[in-house]
């Protein structure tokens, strides 16, 4: 599947930019598109009523597109279990080409990693006769590494206490090389294996594919000794016998340099230069390994690629925007500052509501959007232009809207909007922090820094309550994060008109803007109740006067 395409809208999102991210990233599924609505923080009561109301779910939280290692091309290496030998994992490796492999349990948790150089490094040092047995080989490696046939014994009769043996004396002289729980590697001889049994051995290994008679078979198995036979010689079977070890004796686990797969690039970067490995495991939460990277994916990583709606402002956007590929931008704002490295697609027209575009993308393609898909598209609509009586509200929205309503099933367009306004607008249980970032935004007009904050409300009671709060919150929030001016819209939405609660060093930027005298820190504003038409063109006009 092509990769995936995050549809997001603005931070502190509203009903608007909830609502379009789904129903767009919907429209880009019909139309081929590996897309996923995502946020860009917690969705006020109202957003949250709407989608309720339509059994939508609220989509997942985007923290920011910056480059993360999911976004490498790692390499895919199929893990191995600490106890094959290493052998296998030498044939695994020159089958497959590669000089890494992952050791994982059986839950496919990283335990360690095995390179080529661990093997060859370990089996030189190892190189003695005790090598089996100080790392606890299994019969079965031995057997396979060996290509032997098992004639008596099994692994509940192994033991590797022993040291490994090649008997190339006398029989007669064994009893001073053989020991008890020996592996003794022996030729076709009747009297060497019969003199290596008496001494105790563990396990016998008869090489040169020679076939033991019954008198030591039956020997072997009185004793719980293992007795197999090879068709290697005995000089390849000593050679060989070393290589049955488990990887899980070499493979490297201390000090493990693995990155997750959620770790961003430019944090791992300067760990790969200063330790210069050949290449790094990546995990997930759970340590399964996910993959293999080395330096060179660092260059060849994929950009996240992302299509932004109802906003196209880089204060509004998702953090980590510049690392991202923009592929599309559907808006109903002003032009802000964002730029891209290509064209690309932009539709943004002067309407009510980013839904309302979006709507009649589905209706120009000839797709009908489903029941739920509907629903909040119109609810998102009546949210935006205040159930069409705010001044940015257009024919075009109206009818838009009656077209969904009809879908969607809403009898009654005024009635519903009224019962959403009236569950998304109360303060009740709201903290002054809660009330301001339910719907704000932030504007760079020249040299000054604007926030500006709007809450449609119904709760006159709830707002005189906490109103000296929301200021003294206002107040800290200008000063700790240097505003030129903070303004918060109480919107009146039956009475059509906005409380705006004002701090900063430019208050006289709403003298200018409103033509109006202010209070200290309030001001009444009959007829305003849109922030993007009326607000923001008017405070830019009156920062051009100044």
């Amino acid at each position: 599947m092509d990769k995936l395409v995050l549809v997001t809208g603005h931070k502190n999102p509203d009903t608007d930019s909830i609502c379009s991210a789904i129903a767009y990233s919907e429209l880009k599924k019909k139309l081929g598109v590996n897309a996923s609505p995502r946020r860009l923080g917690e969705i006020n009561r109202e957003t949250e009523f709407v989608l309720k109301h339509f059994d939508v779910e609220v989509p997942e939280l985007l923290y920011t597109v910056k480059s993360q290692v999911s976004d490498l091309n790692m390499d895919k290496i199929i893990p191995v279990s600490p106890d094959i030998s290493i052998k296998t994992a030498w044939n695994l490796m020159k089958k497959n080409n590669i000089k890494t492999l992952p050791v994982v349990d059986e839950y496919e948790r990283l335990l360690g990693i095995v390179t080529l150089s661990d093997i060859t490094n370990k089996y030189m040092d190892a190189l003695d006769n005790n090598t089996i047995a100080s790392t606890r080989t299994s019969l079965r490696n031995i057997v396979e590494t060996l290509n032997a046939t098992l004639l008596c014994g099994s692994q509940d009769t192994f033991h590797t206490s022993g040291k490994v043996v090649v008997a190339a004396t006398n029989p007669e002289d064994l009893p001073g090389y053989v020991e008890e729980g020996d592996i003794v590697i022996t030729a076709n001889r009747l009297d060497t294996q019969l003199e290596s049994i008496e001494c105790g051995a563990n396990c016998l290994i008869v090489t040169c594919g020679g076939n033991p008679s019954e008198e030591v078979i039956e020997k072997a198995c009185s004793k719980n000794i293992v007795l197999m036979t090879t068709p290697i010689d005995t000089f390849t079977t000593a050679r060989l016998i070393n290589q049955s070890i488990p990887v899980g004796a070499i493979m490297t686990k201390e000090n493990l340099i693995k990155f997750n797969i959620d770790d961003y690039v430019d944090d791992i970067k300067d760990t790969m230069l200063q330790t210069r490995y050949r290449s790094y495991p990546v995990v997930d939460d759970n340590n399964r390994i996910k993959g293999f990277i080395s330096r060179y994916h660092l260059i060849s990583q994929r950009r996240k690629k992302v299509i932004l709606v109802d906003h196209n402002e880089k204060s509004q956007t998702v953090n980590g925007l510049e690392e991202a590929e923009i592929l599309e931008i559907i808006d109903h704002h002003r032009l802000g500052d964002i730029q891209t490295a290509n064209p690309i697609y932009i539709k943004n027209e002067p309407v009510g509501s980013t839904s309302t575009i979006i709507a009649n993308m589905y209706f120009e393609m000839g797709i009908r959007p489903s029941k739920s898909i509907a629903g909040i598209l119109c609810s998102a609509i009546l949210s935006d232009t205040i159930k069409f009586q705010s001044p940015t509200s257009t024919y075009t929205d109206r009818i838009t809207a009656e077209k969904l309503a009809e879908i969607a099933g809403i009898n009654d367009i005024d009635e519903y909007a009224n019962l959403m306004f009236k569950e998304g607008s109360s303060l009740q249980g709201r903290t002054p922090k809660d009330i301001f970032y339910q719907d704000f935004k932030e504007y760079t007009f020249g040299k000054r820094k604007i926030g500006i904050g709007q809450v449609n409300t119904m709760d006159k009671e709830k707002v005189s309550e906490i109103k000296k709060d929301l200021l003294e919150f206002m107040k800290r929030l200008c000063e700790d994060s240097g505003y030129n001016l903070l303004m918060l819209l109480l919107t009146d939405i039956l009475n059509q008109a906005t409380e705006l609660l004002f701090v900063g060093e430019d208050k006289e930027l709403i003298v200018k803007a409103f033509n109006v005298n202010i209070g200290e820190n309030s001001v009444y504003l009959p007829g305003v109740v849109s922030r993007k038409k009326q607000v923001i063109p008017a405070i830019s006009a009156a920062v051009d006067k100044l």
